[in-house]
């Protein structure tokens, strides 16, 4: 059996409808009389900028359910054996079942929008990971006499509604108790004790309303059972004030024996909420006894056993973990994302334009590897990003710190700004630097409850708390000080980041493919959490800083360890360089994908080699680690390339370099004549540095021949990657993923969520109680 489901307030975006309206211009038209303005034109541009405001989303949304469920049937889907609609999708329920008219639903909801918009004071919040008896319990607490529970939308979410001054004071108690307290974005206390004016007066409007005989059950929110044909006025004014028995709805038609949810009208909300409530229920279909309205599952969600979340392994109860219960919730409302996973910037575009999309696609995050790469190509890349995730998937830009040339550093700030890009991993980072203050401070602004509201959102991938630390506080004052007398920020703008952190999330970066200080994730992601909570407790930001981690993550028992050390998300690397999307040549991957976990060695990094900073890379069947080594060797020992003796430096010259040091100088002068003539100006007052320039010829050379797959000299590829990916390659032994190229970041990122979680949940029943 089949239930079509319509979403309500906080589904609308500007956009929506694309093509329904011509495709339907009949209810078009009739739109725009009853309400007086273009329908059309609200929803998909917007231009006055209403299409949030309660009294213009109502009918805005309303219309657009209606015309894709119109749609819906016109494509020759069948009719569904039962409606439901979550608050204001209640009268698309009504329409779609007969029981009222296109034109008499759309008077309907502009008068209850209008109404509801002039409700006055209070607010409301969602309260995340309490089971909905919990918060019942909670609100029940005599400091919230007056809080009212607004919406059961799922047994990881539920909605509290209440004067303002209360939700102070429940948000202390709900956070007390292990639940994350979001505030919404909203005018009033819906679904609250506060709207019972509201709906007195929306009973006269419903009192000459015509309604009809309906042709298909429909589900109500305020009892989640069966609408009457005497009942519907009844239960329209009281869904005002009422809460929206989500759970027990969806509950009441599983026990049916409905099988099948559709969503009908824009994004998948409803759609995740029954997956969660499907994944919980303990509900058995056909339970009950009839479908005439009357009978209703034998225990709801109003404190019983049967329904209530309990995790297996906590006492002994069976409950299968999605993927989706991984990590934060937070993060994953943050960045409009399914799963805390995320792809993490590899240098030179490896982590490409066709990876961050293929990522965005599948409703997930992944970063383009900005590192290396020419701002027009990188300029490039954002245009073809933008122009394939244009309905609102998530996608950022990496950005490396550059210490040596900061107005290159912020040329790559501006570009992100002038091209909108509000999501942004700082790697590299052992300091707060002017861009990166410039980047964050752009756009800060207050909502109407005088809450900072950030734009621009950093990730910080660190492996040192000290590192850690600057990031998660305010940007220090003699920045913004300077950015300020420069014209680069507002005095609005530094009085907002002062109570704001530098990154919205640190990514902890243990050993690693590429840069790395091989760390323990065991170790550090504990501490990193500590040093988080403790700046929190000195309330110096009103933002919370999420901590996620990464580095050696290529297996479901590597990415279950992360998350249980506390990780609100893991970020994965190495394992994403040997696929489809990835930006290296197909010679480079062919080698990746047959390495094992002891197939990498650490060597000198090219871009930092005087100070001795290392990457890890590939070993197997290249010489590049071997050599790299002998080369920063050589150059600790030895004042200049003139000291080095014959023997030594024509191997070098032949084996390594294939040119003559002079050639390889002569084209790294060419170079740094262009973009930094002061390295040039050094090296010709200073033969050691002379000597490092050189022999960073030999880093960028390797690397150029890994990209292209040059086939002239494959012992001299250097490969980036960490020993995650040979874990990854023998876990996938055996199966379709093994060939790297039946491998896309997407499905990867999907078989590693799906199996962790499904570890965990057996770890979790091993360790239960019998």
């Amino acid at each position: 059996m089949k239930a079509y489901m319509f979403p309500g307030q906080g589904s609308q975006f500007k956009g929506m409808g694309q093509g329904l309206f011509e495709d339907f211009s009949y209810y078009t038209r009739q739109a725009d009389e009853i309400l007086g303005y273009s329908i059309k034109e609200l929803c998909l541009n917007d231009p006055k900028g209403v299409l949030s405001r309660t009294e213009y989303t109502q009918p805005a949304l309303y219309t657009v359910n209606a015309l894709s469920y119109l749609r819906n049937q016109a494509e020759g889907d069948r009719k569904p054996d039962f409606f439901l609609g979550h608050s204001l999708g209640e009268y698309n329920a009504l329409h779609a079942s007969g029981a009222i008219s296109f034109a008499q639903g759309l008077k309907l909801v502009q008068a209850r929008g209008r109404l509801m918009s002039d409700a006055g004071d209070g607010g409301m919040a969602a309260i995340l990971n309490l089971a909905p008896a919990e918060v019942d319990r909670i609100a029940a607490s005599p400091e919230l006499t007056g809080l009212d529970v607004a919406n059961y939308n799922s047994f990881r979410q539920v909605v509290v509604s209440g004067p303002k001054s209360l939700l102070v004071t429940a948000e202390q108690l709900f956070t007390q108790a292990g639940g994350m307290f979001v505030p919404l974005n909203v005018s009033a206390a819906f679904h609250s004790r506060l709207m019972r004016g509201i709906a007195e007066k929306f009973q006269a409007v419903l009192a000459s309303a015509e309604f009809h005989q309906y042709d298909r059950p429909v589900v109500a929110n305020v009892h989640a059972q069966f609408y009457e044909d005497n009942n519907l006025r009844s239960l329209l004014g009281q869904q005002i004030y009422s809460s929206v028995q989500w759970v027990n709805s969806v509950e009441f038609l599983i026990a049916q024996g409905v099988t099948e949810f559709k969503e009908i009208g824009p994004g998948d909300v409803l759609t995740k909420l029954v997956k969660n409530i499907r994944e919980n229920t303990r509900i058995p279909a056909n339970s009950t006894a009839s479908v005439a309205g009357t009978s209703v599952p034998k225990k709801n969600i109003n404190g019983n056993a049967i329904t209530e979340k309990i995790i297996t392994g906590i006492n002994g109860t069976t409950k299968k973990i999605h993927p989706a219960d991984l990590g934060s919730q937070d993060f994953r409302r943050h960045y409009n994302i399914k799963y805390s996973y995320v792809s993490g910037a590899m240098a030179k575009a490896i982590a490409s334009s066709e990876l961050v999309v293929k990522m965005g696609k599948a409703g997930m995050l992944g970063y383009y590897g900005t590192g290396g790469v020419p701002l027009p190509v990188i300029e490039d890349a954002i245009k073809d990003i933008q122009g394939k995730l244009c309905n609102g998937e998530a996608y950022g830009m990496n950005l490396l710190c550059n210490l040596v040339n900061p107005p290159a550093e912020m040329r790559t700030i501006d570009l992100f700004l002038k091209y909108g890009v509000t999501n942004v991993e700082a790697a590299a980072y052992t300091q707060i630097t002017p861009s990166l203050v410039k980047y964050r401070l752009a756009g800060l602004s207050r909502d109407s409850q005088g809450k900072v509201v950030i734009k621009n959102r950093i990730m910080a991938k660190i492996s040192r708390p000290e590192v850690a630390d600057v990031f998660l506080k305010p940007a220090p004052l003699r920045i913004m000080q300077s950015l300020l007398d420069e014209g680069h920020i507002t005095r609005t703008q530094m009085d907002l980041a002062q109570r704001i952190s530098m990154a919205d999330d640190i990514c902890v970066e243990a050993d690693s493919g590429g840069h790395t200080d091989g760390g323990n994730i065991a170790v550090l992601l504990p501490t990193m959490i500590r040093l988080r909570d403790e700046i929190a407790q000195q309330k110096m930001c009103d933002n919370h800083v999420r901590v996620g981690g990464a580095g050696g993550i290529g297996t479901p028992e590597s990415a279950a360890a992360a998350f249980m050390l506390g990780a609100d998300f893991i970020l994965t690397g190495s394992i994403n360089q040997c696929t489809v999307e990835a930006g290296i040549s197909d010679q480079a991957k062919d080698l990746l994908a047959e390495i094992n976990v002891q197939d990498t060695e650490y060597a000198p990094a090219g871009d930092m080699f005087e100070i001795g900073a290392r990457v890890q890379v590939l070993k197997r069947s290249v010489l590049f680690p071997s050599r790299a080594n002998k080369l920063h060797e050589l150059w600790r020992l030895h004042e200049s390339w003139e000291s080095i003796d014959e023997k030594t430096r024509r191997n070098i010259e032949e084996r390594f370099f294939k040119r003559t040091f002079e050639s390889a100088y002569q084209e790294t002068k060419d170079y740094y004549l262009k973009v930094n003539p002061q390295q040039i100006e050094k090296a010709e007052l200073n033969p050691k540095h002379k000597m490092a320039l050189v022999f960073r010829w030999y880093f960028v050379y390797s690397l150029r021949l890994s990209m292209s797959g040059d086939q002239t000299d494959p012992s001299n590829y250097q490969i980036h990657t960490g020993p995650a990916l040979g874990a990854f390659n023998q876990w996938v032994k055996n199966t379709e993923l093994q060939n790297w190229r039946q491998r896309n970041v997407d499905k990867i990122g999907e078989k590693l969520m799906e199996a962790t979680a499904d570890l965990i949940g057996k770890r979790l029943r091993e360790i239960s109680p019998q």
